[in-house]
């Protein structure tokens, strides 16, 4: 049978179920990516299973998020990162080194591997021929542990290119055209896989733009091809014996089938507050700006900070505009540096950050409130820049530069001067930085400073109970609003306790106080549209509503990663049948539920009641027999401790 790339990684890695779309398989993990919002939690979770030593090939942990350190916490949190990698045998990436998604692609991602990742934009590195996804944490410690990694094979989108990208159109605006057709729920269930001839004329790095923002379509993975283009890249990098070639098999085919000529697509930019609110530049041109800001794991090439340094050079960005430069890693820094490019940069005002994420995940340059910011960054949901008012649009490094020139957003293709010649120099490798773990970690101890506390105990569901439903929210609510990021809350991603106080703040903060008085009840419920948890893999997102009592979450369907986060903390995660009952509940409903096990364990729709007028309502529910397991254990962590107990017994 004639296989596609996605087929071919799969098969290679399936270690349970078969590869029929909606059908739970599982899948054998070759490496691991945690960053620091996230890895702390792995780390501690590894801890409490007891694990000696990595059993994935590769594992690294990254820092990126949290780099201000205007206190004790996240300094605190690196060196417990660094000695856990030590323990565990994970490769220890420290702050300033750059930004998981590139740095990974650069030093360790080899074709033909499968990467899991404590990170949504893990899909990034499918630009290597890789079959990379995002998850939860604990999903991923359970990966360093050994174990498979589960989920509901997907369908397997073929998007075939042709033609080239025409002058001031880059790989960002090739990524925003496909959201603009499909908006952020168009890759649910699906794995989007790129091939055709346009694949010539996209280089690696153009095409990890592609991939990292196929989690804003909220697809499972993003595929390409390990052709010559990833074998020139591993070239330029040194590591040319870790390509192989992974290629369709002609004749393949796919379950969706789209055709994207690269020749016919604009520059193209998203508006306020959604990536898939996408329009061509050419629509809100003129709109004032306060900020240009160009950088992220969105646009982490050298080209999109080279092309960005020719098109400002020797001029002056606007007058009042703060333009903001993000370098994505401290090995592309040095190249630029180099080459020229950070001193026109300088030259033109530009202000320079340190290599990570920074204000893309709200850790820094906030813009003004009231003001536009225009970001190459991936995600512009509302209050993650961390000005909670924000009005941020995503483009192009092109369409970044000429607005930044301007004060004003403008159509790169209109500036009155011909379109840059890029020469990439020869790329500066740095291994340094990169710390492999030591062979024996005999004589390592975790170095835990006071902001990082130990997980809570949770207690499995009750059959019968009645609960109110604390919030009642609209669709495409996404991780960011469930729990912020930014400088003041990620500082205490150790601490489950304190980052519950920011819990849903952006929607209601009146969340927590109400959610503290109910938990010592039954708990409570919440309730929302459609598409609910986009964005990012940050468990804490249901770790910590969980800890303030959160027992159910009925919506009208999930976003992928935040679903098996519930399941993974023990939160019954339920779909209403019929959609128009969404209606019927308002917030302070008190929901009633009755025989809840064995209603779950009969896989079958069942009813739960309005506690006011007994109306029934009914729902539904997609969970497979390992799921209900964990949920009815109160979590992986309960199951893994009743695991460990047999095998004891």
């Amino acid at each position: 049978m004639k296989r596609n790339v996605t087929q071919k990684l799969m098969e290679s890695h399936l270690v349970h179920g078969e590869m029929i779309p909606g059908e739970e398989i599982g899948l054998k993990i070759d490496q691991t990516l945690t960053q620091d919002a996230t890895g702390t939690m792995v780390m501690l979770e590894l801890e409490a299973m007891n694990l000696d030593r990595a059993h994935t090939e590769v594992s690294a942990q990254y820092v990126d998020h949290n780099l201000i350190q205007e206190d004790y916490r996240n300094a605190d949190d690196h060196l417990f990162l660094r000695s856990a990698a030590q323990k565990f045998g994970i490769y220890y990436s420290r702050p300033g080194n750059g930004v998981s998604h590139p740095v990974h692609m650069q030093r360790l991602a080899v074709p033909g591997k499968t990467l899991l990742g404590s990170d949504s934009h893990t899909c990034a590195n499918g630009s290597m021929g890789m079959l990379a996804m995002g998850a939860g944490g604990i999903d991923v410690a359970m990966a360093i542990a050994g174990e498979p990694y589960y989920i509901k094979m997907p369908q397997i989108m073929g998007v075939k290119l042709t033609g080239k990208l025409q002058d001031w159109v880059s790989a960002k605006d090739v990524i925003l055209e496909l959201l603009r057709r499909y908006d952020v729920k168009g890759g649910i269930g699906k794995i989007i896989e790129y091939y055709g001839p346009g694949l010539k004329h996209l280089s690696a790095m153009d095409r990890h733009v592609i991939a990292n923002m196929g989690a804003e379509l909220g697809a499972t993975s993003t595929v390409f091809p390990s052709d010559q283009m990833v074998k020139d890249f591993l070239k330029e990098q040194k590591r040319e014996k870790d390509w192989i070639e992974l290629i369709a098999d002609r004749g393949a085919q796919y379950d969706i089938d789209v055709e994207l000529d690269l020749s016919k697509i604009e520059p193209m930019i998203a508006k306020p507050s959604s990536p898939g609110n996408v329009v061509p530049v050419s629509e809100v041109e003129g709109e004032p700006i306060y900020q240009s800001y160009i950088g992220s794991s969105a646009n982490p090439g050298y080209r999109d900070f080279a092309i960005a340094a020719e098109i400002v050079k020797g001029k002056s960005v606007a007058p009042g505009l703060s333009f903001d430069i993000n370098p994505s890693s401290r090995q592309l820094l040095i190249q630029l540096s180099h080459d020229g490019h950070i001193a026109s940069l300088l030259s033109a005002g530009a202000r320079m950050h340190q290599a990570g994420c920074n204000g893309c995940i709200g850790m820094g340059q906030a813009p003004a409130s009231g003001r536009n910011s225009l970001r190459t960054t991936p995600r512009n949901f509302p209050g993650r820049s961390g000005t909670r008012e924000d009005s941020v649009y995503l483009c192009s490094p092109e369409t970044a530069a000429a607005s930044a020139l301007t004060g004003v957003i403008t159509d790169p293709r209109k500036l009155k001067m011909a379109y840059p010649k890029l020469k990439e120099s020869k790329p500066v490798i740095d291994d340094a930085l990169l710390e492999a773990p030591p062979e024996s970690n005999a004589d390592i101890t975790l170095e835990k400073g006071p902001n990082i506390t130990t997980i809570p105990n949770f207690d499995p569901i009750k059959d019968n109970f009645e609960v109110p439903v604390l919030l009642k929210m609209k669709n495409n609510i996404s991780t960011d609003e469930i729990l912020a990021g930014g400088a003041r809350v990620l500082p205490y991603r150790s601490n489950i306790q304190r980052i519950s106080t920011y819990a849903f703040e952006i929607i209601d903060d009146t969340y927590y106080e109400r959610a503290m008085r109910a938990r010592d009840k039954e708990g409570h419920a919440i309730v929302a549209g459609f598409n609910y948890g986009q964005g990012s893999s940050r468990e804490h997102a249901a770790l910590a509503p969980r800890y303030l009592g959160l027992k159910v979450v009925l919506v009208k369907d999930f976003a992928r990663i935040h679903l098996q986060n519930l399941i993974n903390f023990g939160i019954v995660p339920i779909r209403f049948l019929e959609e128009n009952d969404y209606n019927k509940i308002e917030q302070e409903t008190i929901l009633v539920f009755k025989d809840l096990r064995n209603n779950l364990l009969k896989k079958e729709p069942f009813e739960i009641y309005i506690k006011s007028t007994n109306e029934p309502i009914k729902v539904v529910h997609d969970l497979t027999d390992r799921h209900l397991e964990l949920i009815l254990r109160g979590g992986i962590i309960n199951w893994i401790k009743y695991r460990q107990g047999v095998k004891k017994a």
